[in-house]
């Protein structure tokens, strides 16, 4: 953008074109400014980053790439404004703004989770970014925020786990099924999936014959989750065949049990 152009009103505009660098940092803000309030987003983006090209060694560039990353990201450009985010990090970690900044990077990878189905890196990159703005600004305001979303999007993560593991145990696949269980017990054990991941072992392993597995599960679903449905339906399951929820032989559940019921960890 290498004219400040007349449209409508606004700091910084006059009745003719103006070659950009003809106004202050300031002005070219301001402008900026206008632009995030009509909601032009990415017009508003390119004003803060003409600052950081004319201006680059000024306090009004540092406002302005805060600005651009926000700009950038109402403006769902996520690429762009992770690229402004990480560069204000860089340059000024010890900026008030740079928790702000931080958060921002997350956001961006963040709200690009949509569905279960999509790709699950952005999801990693997410959790990665998220733990940064917890570990290095915990007193910050967005802190919280941050707790909140990295939960969330670690039960995101085991909510793909689980969604792979129904396909597989809807076509009698239940070893590829059981694989999948296990790491939402194993590694996803806080999420709100647990439940009906350990139902799920049961109905497995049931389906394969392995009952110490089955009755396993059922004992930690029923020590952990008895008041849910998962536990009635395990139940129901096992004593139709005889069985009880309880612990038995030697396998890795049995290790579950013991660290989870018992709090054995050895």
């Amino acid at each position: 953008m290498g004219l400040l152009a007349s449209c409508g009103g606004g700091p910084g505009v006059n009745d003719r074109k103006v070659p950009m660098d003809s106004y202050t940092a300031e002005q070219i803000f301001e402008r900026g400014e206008y632009e995030v309030e009509e909601g032009a987003y990415d017009d508003a983006a390119e004003y803060f980053s003409e600052i950081e090209r004319l201006y680059p060694y000024s306090e009004w560039a540092q406002r302005a790439l805060i600005m651009q990353a926000f700009a950038q990201h109402s403006a769902r450009n996520y690429d762009e404004s992770r690229a402004a985010a990480q560069r204000y990090v860089d340059f000024y970690p010890r900026s008030e703004d740079a928790p702000y900044a931080q958060y921002l990077l997350a956001l961006s990878y963040y709200d690009q989770i949509d569905e279960v189905g999509r790709d699950q890196g952005l999801t990693f990159q997410a959790l990665q970014a998220l733990r940064q703005v917890i570990e290095r600004y915990p007193d910050s305001e967005y802190a919280k925020s941050a707790i909140l979303k990295f939960e969330l999007a670690f039960d995101h993560l085991a909510a793909k786990e689980m969604e792979v593991g129904r396909y597989y145990l809807k076509r009698d696949h239940f070893a590829a099924a059981i694989n999948r269980f296990r790491v939402v017990v194993e590694e996803f054990e806080t999420t709100s999936h647990t439940p009906e991941a350990l139902y799920r072992l049961v109905e497995s392993y049931l389906s394969l014959g392995l009952t110490d597995e089955a009755q396993t599960a059922g004992a930690i679903l029923g020590y952990n989750f008895r008041s849910t449905e998962w536990y009635e339906d395990a139940y129901a399951l096992l004593t139709k065949q005889g069985l009880e929820a309880k612990s038995r032989g030697d396998n890795w559940l049995v290790r579950i049990y013991r660290q989870t019921v018992k709090g054995d960890w050895i």
